[in-house]
């Protein structure tokens, strides 16, 4: 970890901000929150060295509208975006504005710190390359049709049953084309997907 690296939170709730500021400092990161997307972008196109840990939902502006404002303002920072469940078409319109990872309400410590762990890699080189876009590419194609429309709805944010009632399927059916995908893309988790998907520039559409 580079050790002059400030991670920033940006979220309206003071609790969820002092929660992820003391994880963050006893993990040995340092970190400076933010009560509001626009006060962040006050200072943001001054930052550096730093990465971002923002909400999706905010009263003044969401995350996706945030990471387009600092991407027009080029001060665009490995960012990681913290979802409630539901929202992850939401998250993953923030990730293909720009966001390096998101991760769903309620989560685990390490994976909070997982996540900024790669952000914090991301500033000095970034993981993905075309190397690992042909990988993800030469994975997708070892996907049946009815396997790859499973993955569209799944990355979609749509439940079992949406899927299974839009495809004609049983619910059971889609949780076994689920982890057909998962296995076949070498996928551990939902964000880990999406990230795939997109990298492979595979549309959810």
């Amino acid at each position: 970890m580079a050790s002059d690296v400030i991670i920033h939170i940006v979220d309206d709730e003071e609790p969820v901000r002092k929660s992820l500021a003391f994880l963050l400092s006893i993990s040995g990161f340092a970190a400076r929150a933010h009560e509001s997307a626009t006060a962040f972008l006050s200072v943001a196109s001054g930052l550096r060295s730093a990465c971002l840990i923002t909400d999706l939902r905010m009263p003044d502006m969401s995350g996706v509208e945030l990471l387009h404002r600092l991407r027009e303002q080029d001060a665009m920072l490995p960012t990681i975006v913290i979802t409630g469940h539901g929202d992850v078409p939401m998250a993953v319109e923030a990730m293909k504005a720009g966001a390096l990872d998101f991760i769903e309400k309620p989560f685990a410590d390490d994976v909070l710190l997982a996540a900024v762990e790669r952000s914090v890699a991301e500033l000095e080189k970034r993981p993905r390359t075309e190397d690992d876009g042909e990988a993800i590419r030469n994975r997708l194609t070892e996907l049946s049709d009815r396997e790859r429309q499973v993955m569209r709805g799944v990355v979609a944010g749509l439940p079992n049953k949406t899927i299974a009632y839009d495809l004609d399927i049983s619910p059971r059916t889609v949780e076994v084309h689920r982890a057909n995908v998962m296995a076949k893309m070498q996928a551990r988790s939902l964000p880990e997907l999406v990230r795939m998907v997109l990298a492979a520039g595979e549309t959810a559409d």
